[in-house]
């Protein structure tokens, strides 16, 4: 069975309108994403304890105190079924900004990865099979896009 066959296998049978489940894949996510954070370059403050916006199972955005000014947003993480990435939040005040700009920031490099062509600042997988993952980059960044377009994805 292929892996995207058996991921929505998995999937079909995962009641995601109950609060309980969706508890649970927001701590898993939380771990994935300090996981995540550990292996950056960068100094970072404290890992929101919840996400500051997220639509189980797709995506989880969180919230990354500021080292500089503690209290602020420094940072920005985003993991699930999608690329774990991070982003300074200098230029990116809210959750909705902060999904533009990744949205952005990854539409750009799908493009250039189909080309066939190096980034240069950013990198998306191993050695090799980036060309193959340039199109499924290129579906997230629309996904995200789409959420950013949408105000009914950010009433609370």
């Amino acid at each position: 069975m292929a892996l995207s066959a058996r991921f929505e296998t998995q999937m079909s049978n995962v009641d995601w309108d109950d609060d309980d489940v969706i508890e649970r894949w927001c701590v898993s996510q939380r771990l994935f994403a300090e996981r995540y954070l550990a292996l950056q370059p960068v100094k970072l403050g404290a890992l929101g304890e919840w996400p500051a916006w997220h639509v189980a199972p797709f995506a989880a955005l969180w919230a990354v105190e500021s080292v500089v000014a503690p209290g602020r947003v420094g940072w920005w993480v985003i993991s699930g079924d999608l690329p774990t990435d991070y982003t300074s939040g200098a230029k990116t005040p809210d959750p909705r900004s902060a999904i533009a700009m990744f949205a952005g920031r990854w539409a750009d490099l799908a493009r250039t990865v189909i080309r066939g062509e190096g980034h240069g600042e950013l990198t998306i997988g191993a050695d090799g099979n980036s060309s193959e993952l340039g199109p499924l980059l290129a579906a997230r960044a629309e996904v995200l896009n789409a959420w950013v377009q949408d105000d009914a994805a950010w009433e609370t």
